[in-house]
């Protein structure tokens, strides 16, 4: 059964954005993207963002979000942009990508077994840095580092 993606919120990882800021840093939202009281970066569904899901709640396909995260510090000697991310579930696993130029770059893998429901048609999925995330995090950071949980919201 199709379902319409509304909305992906995520923190990124709570001790970079807290680095960014006490450097005397920047983190700016854009194109639709907005920080929530909580501190998660929420990224609207691009028109059409539906995901699948099977009888027994696995979910499958593509769904697109857009906006932007932009984090500068140290004179602009950091600086990251997560721009309209997407979240992807295969038959490998799923992935959270952001665009990078004129290709997309998979930043985090998501733990699909470590799936809880939240509240509100709401899914939360543990994140772990893949290898383009650390390039993209400039490499303070390992493969494999915990991230924020990656959140899903449903619904119209």
């Amino acid at each position: 059964m199709a379902q319409a993606v509304r909305a992906l919120a995520w923190g990124v990882k709570q001790s970079f954005c807290n680095y960014v800021t006490m450097s005397g840093g920047t983190v700016e939202t854009g194109g639709g993207a907005e920080r929530s009281p909580e501190g998660a970066f929420v990224f609207p569904a691009a028109p059409g963002a539906v995901l699948e899901r099977d009888d027994e709640g696995r979910l499958s396909g593509r769904a697109a979000f857009v906006g932007e995260v932009r984090f500068e510090a140290h004179g602009g000697m950091l600086r990251v942009a997560l721009i309209d991310p997407a979240v992807e579930f295969g038959p490998e696993g799923a992935v959270l990508s952001v665009a990078d130029g004129a290709r997309r770059a998979d930043i985090a893998r998501l733990d699909v077994a470590g799936r809880t429901d939240g509240e509100d048609a709401e899914i939360v999925l543990p994140a772990l840095l893949a290898m383009a995330g650390t390039y993209l995090l400039g490499d303070h950071y390992p493969l494999n580092t915990a991230l924020d949980p990656v959140r899903l919201s449903f619904g119209g």
